[in-house]
């Protein structure tokens, strides 16, 4: 054995001298060529100061968390968004105290054993939403991170209404956020509303109070607006006045604007004593006139969290300078904390997602409503056509960085194309119609052709199609004076019909009064004995007539909200003729189709049932094109 010990050595070149080494060789086995391959380079994480220190009072009102590097890697690679999230180095939960920047209290211990005995150590996420507007393309990577989070690890995530502004909230913006939610595939553990808390965030403020960590300011909201506000001359104001003014705030004996309560902390970017509550004399839309004072997202974000025993916070990277007030709020009411991660939050180029900004389009009568198809809103991209699955695959491509960026919509077209040529039947349809008469039609009816749903895959279904001895053609298909690259119908060339058993050549035009070509007599050859055709084209023949609606990007700017960019600002950046109407011809197999079933129109592009449908007429909105369309 002694032999055989010298002879070993460790990766490194070390020699194996003992027993225990010798074993663990038999557990880890030979080097492999990964153990050869060099340590990637880690970012040096920053040791929190703060752990095991016993926070005093005055820690507790001017302690400043300063974490500024990413909390998130960039994750690329990832196949789905399960794979992605499965990637991300977050914490375990109970392992809180285990992240960068995490405040550490005498209690922590404890508070983690029994947030542990709740959960039963599964991890718990949030999607917050606030419910006065509809969902945007933003929010949709929000939803994945959140929703995705909590089941690539087999947890919960709670869909949370963040309804702490009664001014805004209407029930069709609630209703919309929860469809959009199980749109893109998500169910929510429980459906809750900041709102359900009110009661236990009003006892909070009060010990706040008591513990001289807040107090009850009369500055007006211009002279607190900035970075750089005035000290409030009410901040050492004694704890029993600031305790009676915040009941008389409850009470409404207070008018709007003329109080507020505000945390004694001092937030990353320098912004001093955040409003916790605010008077606003509205009715509120689940407690009705309980209540005047409405607490502020700051407040009611972390203790929210606390309540519902989140393990992992996950939010956008603007909200990291709340990141202080957010542990110094659960650790000053000596609750449990949980770990606020952040992440970069998504734009798009050529388009606003700003709710005002949207209304604006809608009341100037530019785009139609919410559900605009030229709009990045989730209801929206649902008319247009875009599958779910293309949204999650879009995020997962993304990866999930601290990084803020903005990516061309071309890459939300790239991933609906790869979604709907695997899910979106063939079907063919003529959106400019030429007619075609075929005077060597002998047929008494009309001759029904098997077509497959998807060509290359003819197992997964099929339809019929009707030929017979008028049939529509798109208008581009034919030329009478072709450039010399033409391929399809000219007077002098042939031209293959796809699915059929046809080649059909020109025998005649005719013309209306204004010379242009109305309609074209050929003659139908079978492909066995014609002339090969340069092409094959589509088709349609005793058809339906159906309403097609074609969109182009409502911007013509990257970037219609920057002023350097835009100087008129973004209406002015608005296309003209942003939709075109046509009556197209189709394909009668598509009749039954229902509310936002999609298809491939053959050559065309892929296209989507809209909610616009009758029994009496048919109406589809253009989803992509083929191919991108370069230049435009």
């Amino acid at each position: 054995m002694q032999a055989v010990r010298a002879e070993l050595r460790w990766a490194d070149g070390k020699a194996i001298k003992s027993e225990v080494d010798i074993q663990i060789l038999d557990l880890l086995g030979p080097k492999t060529e990964s153990d050869l391959a060099p340590v990637p380079k880690t970012e040096k994480k920053i040791k929190s100061n703060d752990v095991g220190k016993k926070m005093k009072k005055d820690d507790l009102q001017d302690i400043k968390v300063s974490d500024k590097s990413d909390s998130v890697i960039s994750t690329g690679g990832a196949v789905s968004m399960m794979d992605l999230m499965k990637k991300l180095p977050f914490h375990a939960p109970g392992e809180n105290y285990k992240s960068d920047g995490y405040i550490v209290t005498p209690n922590t211990k404890k508070l983690l054993e029994d947030h542990l005995k709740i959960t039963s150590g599964k991890v718990r996420t949030r999607f917050p939403p606030e419910p006065n507007g509809i969902l945007h393309i933003g929010h949709a990577k929000a939803i994945n991170i959140n929703f995705g989070y909590a089941a690539a690890h087999d947890g919960l995530c709670f869909l949370r209404y963040d309804d702490t502004n009664p001014e805004k909230e209407e029930e069709k913006f609630f209703v919309g956020i929860k469809d959009m939610v199980e749109w893109l595939g998500y169910k929510p553990y429980k459906i809750t509303h900041s709102s359900d808390y009110f009661d236990q965030l009003y006892e909070w403020a009060v010990q706040l109070i008591k513990k001289d960590l807040a107090y009850v300011c009369h500055q007006k909201s211009d002279e607190i607006k900035g970075f750089n506000p005035p000290p409030s001359p009410w901040r050492n104001r004694p704890i029993e006045e600031s305790l009676q003014l915040f009941e008389d705030m409850k009470n409404g004996k207070i008018d709007e604007g003329e109080a507020t309560l505000r945390m004694k902390i001092t937030l990353e970017e320098g912004k001093q004593d955040p409003v916790a509550y605010r008077i606003k004399f509205k009715p509120h839309h689940r407690t009705g006139n309980k209540w005047c004072i409405y607490p502020t997202y700051d407040y009611t974000h972390c203790l929210c969290d606390s309540i519902e025993h989140i393990t992992h916070s996950l939010c956008t990277k603007e909200f990291q300078s709340r990141r202080s007030s957010y542990y110094w709020l659960c650790n000053a009411l000596d609750i449990y904390c949980p770990v606020q991660w952040e992440y970069g939050r998504l734009n798009v180029n050529y388009t606003v997602v700003s709710k005002r900004k949207i209304a604006k389009l809608i009341d100037e009568g530019i785009v139609n409503d919410w559900d605009d198809p030229r709009l990045y809103t989730l209801t929206a991209l649902r008319r247009r056509g875009v599958p779910a699955a293309a949204v999650n695959s879009f995020c997962a491509g993304l990866g999930v960085t601290g990084a803020v960026g903005a990516v061309d919509p071309t890459m939300l077209d790239a991933a609906v194309r790869d979604a709907l040529n695997v899910t979106a039947p063939r079907t063919m349809v003529v959106l400019e119609p030429l007619k075609i008469t075929i005077r060597n039609y002998t047929n008494n009816g009309p001759i029904v052709y098997t077509v497959p749903d998807f060509p290359n895959e003819p197992e997964r279904g099929s339809h019929k199609a009707s030929f017979n001895k008028v049939l529509y053609i798109e208008s581009t298909d034919f030329k009478e004076i072709p450039e010399k690259s033409y391929r399809r119908l000219t007077p002098t060339q042939c031209v293959g019909l796809r699915h059929s058993e046809f080649v059909i050549k020109v025998s005649k035009l005719i013309k209306d009064g204004a010379g242009k070509v109305v309609e074209v007599e050929c003659e139908a050859e079978p492909i066995a004995t014609a002339t090969k055709p340069k092409a094959f084209i589509h088709w349609v023949s005793d058809p339906i007539p159906v309403e097609v609606r074609l969109y182009e990007p409502l911007f013509k700017h990257k970037n219609p909200e920057d002023p350097a960019e835009v100087p008129g600002g973004f209406l002015s950046d608005c296309r003209q003729d942003t939709l075109k109407v046509v009556e197209a011809y189709a394909d009668k197999s598509i009749k039954s189709a229902k509310f936002y079933d999609k298809f491939q129109f053959e050559r065309i592009g892929f296209f989507s049932v809209d909610p616009d449908t009758t029994p009496e007429k048919m109406v589809f909105n253009r989803t992509v094109s083929l191919k991108e369309d370069v230049g435009k």
